[in-house]
């Protein structure tokens, strides 16, 4: 299947330092997967590719408050969230990477949680632009990967898993993903099997 390029988008989910670059708190979680699968390198072509074909490039960041007081809940991943100190508004971790952000048409605001729509503009973006085939990938794979592909195929967008430009914390969970989860809600494929489709 062919995605006709004006009605393709690309969302980017949290390519940002806190787990993309050496020295900051979330890499080492995912530094195994992000260098045997080029996930950053990856990116970036598919960024650039989609971008120069004619398709949409979403950059999804979360974002928090300095002081954690839009949280949510203290449990589960978002503990986390706030113990490293991660993803605070204003600081470089929670920036957009930098070999990203030439090819980023717009940013998603208002992500605190695991699903890209939920409580942000992704949906009004993507149906305002007149989207129809959404292709993800970022971090981590089984969580807000997985939560926007979820929701994107209940409302009815194609959806495409871009998985070498995804990581998990382990290649069992990123494996599990791929094979058992994504089959029953998207396409799975790489980032050229997905360029090569755009026309």
């Amino acid at each position: 299947m062919a995605f006709k390029a004006k009605e393709t988008a690309v969302v980017m989910i949290e390519f940002q330092n806190d787990f993309c670059k050496p020295g900051f708190p979330l890499y080492p979680g995912v530094e195994q997967i992000l260098k045997e699968y080029k996930v950053i390198e990856n990116a970036v072509e598919l960024a650039k590719g989609a971008r120069e074909k004619g398709a949409l490039v979403i950059g999804c960041p979360i974002t928090f408050e300095p002081d954690y007081k839009d949280l949510g809940q203290e449990f589960g991943i978002k503990a986390n969230v706030k113990k490293g100190g991660t993803f605070r508004k204003g600081t470089k971790g929670a920036e957009f990477i930098d070999e990203l952000k030439p090819y980023v048409d717009i940013y998603v605001e208002g992500k605190r949680g695991l699903d890209g729509f939920h409580g942000t503009n992704l949906d009004a973006i993507l149906r305002y632009n007149g989207i129809k085939n959404v292709a993800i990938c970022g971090f981590l794979t089984n969580v807000c990967v997985e939560s926007t592909a979820r929701t994107a195929y209940d409302l009815n967008y194609h959806v495409i898993i871009i998985k070498n430009c995804t990581a998990a914390l382990s290649w069992e969970e990123q494996r599990y993903a791929e094979t058992k989860l994504f089959p029953l809600i998207a396409e799975v494929m790489t980032h050229k099997e997905f360029l090569e489709k755009i026309v």
